[in-house]
């Protein structure tokens, strides 16, 4: 006797609403009105209000682990209500189904960019359409239409311009780098948009000491590779899972340790005075 799996369609959901309000509840029903097969899952409602690059940065991190053909509905949208436009994104593996403020375009670009099509069909939109809720009354419909497999061309007309953000990118000058704050995690992890190929421009090796002063703050932390190489509530530097530099404490939070957001800025150098040394 033969089995068939059927695949199932996923239907990823992140937005800026968090869990409060009955904002992303809305959103799923609209979503299982269309089809009740889909399967939803939630990537984050927990990003910062209305920063789309925070945003941009945890879908990026994401959506490389979900399955190809997976649909993506992302809600940071500062410009609700405006001449903003809505779009969806045909990338490799993925499609993307939000606002046109380069949310959408960092995890798109990473994968690759097919097709970006303006939404424009009223049939794919709620029948009425709230002026500061286009994730339940446009993105939401558009996306589970999507999902069941209705063909891009239907949804509107292709464009070009579309909006992407630029990215901000660490600076290096012989031993020093200056960087930024990307992102700060459940764990209080300072998330920076150094990567690994920084690091070895200034020679920095496992087990060095670095540097690192934040605001008035300064620093001589381990370069390691994981947090178990530290003492509990001690810093340490390492590349974290989403390949980037982090800068964190041992079973802490060094993100309120050291009062630190989104988008404040870290001057790391290496330490040439001595190696890192675990205490006893």
């Amino acid at each position: 006797m033969i089995v068939l799996i059927m695949k199932k369609q996923i239907l990823g959901l992140l937005s800026d609403f968090g869990t409060k309000d009955g904002y992303v509840a809305a959103m799923k029903g609209v979503i299982y009105e269309i089809s009740g097969a889909i399967t939803i899952v939630d990537v984050s409602h927990d990003i910062a209000k209305q920063d789309v690059r925070n945003g941009a940065f945890v879908l990026a991190t994401a959506a490389p682990f979900f399955p190809d053909g997976t649909v993506f509905v992302c809600v940071v949208d500062p410009g609700v209500g405006t001449d903003r436009r809505g779009i969806v994104v045909e990338g490799k593996r993925h499609l993307y189904v939000g606002p046109d403020n380069g949310l959408l375009m960092l995890s798109a670009q990473h994968e690759g960019i097919k097709h970006v099509y303006e939404i424009k069909n009223r049939k794919y939109m709620s029948q009425e359409i709230s002026a500061t809720f286009h994730g339940r009354d446009i993105f939401a419909p558009v996306a589970a239409y999507l999902a069941v497999g209705t063909c891009l061309e239907e949804i509107g007309q292709e464009i070009s311009d579309y909006i992407v953000l630029s990215q901000a990118r660490a600076t290096i000058e012989y031993r020093d780098i200056s960087c930024e704050v990307l992102h700060v995690d459940g764990f209080g992890n300072i998330i920076t948009n150094v990567i690994l190929e920084d690091l070895k421009q200034i020679g920095l090796k496992s087990g060095d000491l670095l540097k690192i002063q934040i605001k008035t703050q300064v620093l001589n932390v381990g370069f390691l590779e994981t947090y178990g190489k530290t003492q509990p509530g001690e810093f340490l530097a390492l590349i974290g899972s989403t390949g980037f530099f982090e800068i964190a404490i041992n079973q802490g939070n060094a993100a309120q340790k050291l009062d630190v957001s989104t988008g404040d800025t870290i001057a790391i150098s290496r330490n040439s005075l001595s190696p890192y040394k675990k205490h006893a």
